[in-house]
């Protein structure tokens, strides 16, 4: 079901099989290709069966209650979960078999932000960039962070900053990365009006570079104009695809 105010939100079916297959970029690969994509915990089964793909230039959303899966299939694309089933690319890298190489070209913004307490933004940023393989730059740290609004906050713990200030302190750690490809979690939550337009900005940038985004969330609205189209999951599998367009504001909701 779609509950929205204006947009416009094609269905038919060929239009849905376009979509789902994304308009390829000539002489590259996909972004992510994920082909009857299986997991399971135990006897139950997070994914059954799931096809999607995201093209360079492309930001795409996957939306769907919780438990639909959503979660477990980023895990997956970001080579945190081995599939029980199916096949997963990334850049064209199987994220099996060249796990090390995918993780080179994405950048991951997860449920929990993945920060040091003991650490001053600063040294947050200091230390990813020791992790990445790459030289400390203190210029570029100082721009980060004056890029997502913590310039002043570079020499304060992590440990005093709210829940926001650490989704901005991830998204400061992204634009150090500059990743091909962005997978985020829910990024949404937790930021107040400014941060949505500080990630949205970060995320354009990516896809207008020729780079992609798979973006989870509840919360499509706050994508508008950004996030292009969007699969909805329910129990492990994709039962919608759609296209979204229309003015800002338009759609608000869209579940199974």
């Amino acid at each position: 079901m779609l509950r929205g105010s204006g947009a416009h939100i094609s269905r038919s079916s060929n239009q849905l099989a376009d979509w789902s297959r994304g308009a390829a970029t000539p002489g590259r690969p996909p972004a992510v290709e994920v082909e009857a994509l299986a997991r399971r915990f135990g006897r139950r089964w997070a994914l059954r069966g799931v096809d999607l793909r995201v093209e360079p230039g492309e930001a795409v959303a996957v939306l769907g209650r919780n438990g639909s899966g959503k979660t477990t299939l980023l895990r997956v694309v970001a080579t945190l979960l081995r599939p029980t089933r199916g096949r997963v690319r990334v850049a064209g890298r199987d994220v099996v078999r060249e796990a090390a190489a995918v993780r080179e070209r994405v950048g991951l913004m997860g449920h929990a932000p993945g920060v040091y307490d003991d650490l001053t933004a600063a040294e947050n940023l200091r230390f990813a960039l020791r992790m990445m393989g790459r030289a400390v730059d203190e210029q570029r740290i100082a721009a980060a962070l004056e890029a997502v609004g913590l310039g002043r906050e570079a020499d304060e713990r992590v440990r005093g900053f709210s829940a926001g200030m650490r989704r901005r302190l991830v998204l400061a750690r992204l634009r150090l990365q500059q990743p091909e490809i962005l997978l985020l979690d829910e990024p949404y939550a937790s930021f107040d009006a400014e941060g949505v337009e500080l990630l949205n900005a970060f995320v354009r940038e990516t896809v207008e570079r020729g780079g992609a985004a798979l973006v989870v969330t509840h919360d499509l609205a706050r994508g508008e104009g950004v996030l292009e189209r969007a699969f909805v999951l329910d129990g492990g599998r994709i039962v919608q695809e759609v296209q979204v367009t229309g003015r800002p504001g338009a759609v608000r909701e869209v579940v199974p």
